[in-house]
């Protein structure tokens, strides 16, 4: 929640506190086995946010392109930009405003507000960046309302990409797809050697997935969750009965380019703040985009040309576990 220390009226030149705020909410996000691959440095005027791409927290078998890096710093952005608002600043975004800087991925602009402007409606998100985390959990068979995935939808198409709940038989096709796809990860021991190297065993830890996140398996094998553990030295999880055909929706671009995987981050995680605050829990099928045939394939030939950057799995259901995060002071250069 928002202190009263970070909701009166803004200078035009941030201080540290505030910089450290924004950079927490920026670190709290959802990343590839939570390598947090993001940096922020504070601009020379102190009035913005540059955010770079760390090269050195990538995941390079599993991600050899970087989309999955990229995607996840556009959901560092979206947070970036709702902390901003909780603070009662609007935000000039830039994306990849540098061509002579690969690693910068954005720049940010922070400004008061027109005078008489009321709150930015972003700043009704803001407490979900604390609460949400990925649910790994069975669902139960209650469906999402229609009114809610229309507001889903809604909240994608505001970061430019389109978000498509799946009917039944579309579902189907896709979670056979990741069936597909997580069978190859599982008998590809450098990609498994990879994924493996992020559970966390023993704590305290600072990224990665620790045990407890992981989740089980599904005793039916129709929701093929990611088997983080593999072969030994970790246990495989235990299994539980998931929901019988679970809720999937994927997040679809026109292009497939650095700009088009930055805005798919900040529409994730647009879309999974609106479903934290209305009691939905999510997690991320990855499998499938992972490999470029079964990625190719999972394009709808109803719905045209597109690609699709990420398959999402909605429902209700307990919270997922709390999951480790860098400390501010990591992430965060104020020159």
């Amino acid at each position: 929640m928002t202190d009263d220390s970070h909701t009166t009226d803004a200078s035009d030149a941030l201080t540290p506190d505030r910089f450290a705020f924004l950079a927490a909410a920026g670190g709290a996000a959802p990343s590839l086995h939570n390598s947090q691959p993001w940096r922020f440095r504070a601009t020379e005027d102190r009035r913005g946010l540059l955010v770079d791409r760390d090269p050195s927290r990538a995941v390079p078998v599993t991600d050899p392109t970087g989309r999955a890096l990229h995607v996840s710093i556009g959901a560092a952005l979206l947070n970036l930009r709702v902390a901003a608002a909780s603070l009662g600043l609007e935000t000039r975004l830039r994306l990849l405003p540098d061509p002579a800087q690969p690693d910068l991925v954005a720049a940010l602009a922070f400004d008061r507000p027109p005078p008489g402007a009321g709150p930015h409606p972003d700043a009704e998100l803001y407490p979900a960046i604390a609460e949400r985390h990925s649910s790994r959990q069975p669902f139960t068979n209650r469906d999402v309302p229609e009114r809610l995935v229309g507001e889903l939808m809604a909240a994608a198409d505001h970061e430019g990409t389109v978000l498509a709940v799946l009917e039944e038989a579309e579902t189907r096709r896709v979670l056979a797809l990741t069936t597909d796809a997580e069978r190859r990860t599982a008998a590809d021991l450098t990609r498994e050697a990879e994924t493996r190297g992020w559970v966390r065993v023993e704590a305290p830890a600072t990224d990665g997935i620790p045990v407890e996140a992981l989740g089980p398996l599904d005793r039916d094998a129709r929701v093929p969750v990611r088997s983080f553990t593999g072969h030994p030295p970790h246990a495989v999880p235990a299994s539980a009965r998931f929901e019988p055909l679970p809720q999937l929706a994927t997040f679809t671009t026109p292009h497939d380019d650095r700009s088009a995987w930055v805005r798919t981050g900040m529409a994730l995680e647009r879309v999974w703040l609106l479903a934290t605050l209305n009691g939905l829990r999510c997690s991320v099928l990855h499998q499938a985009v992972e490999w470029p045939d079964t990625r190719w394939q999972l394009r709808d030939p109803e719905t045209g040309p597109g690609y699709v950057q990420i398959i999402l799995r909605l429902g209700y259901g307990p919270p997922g576990a709390v999951t480790p995060r860098r400390p501010v002071a990591e992430i965060l250069s104020l020159g």
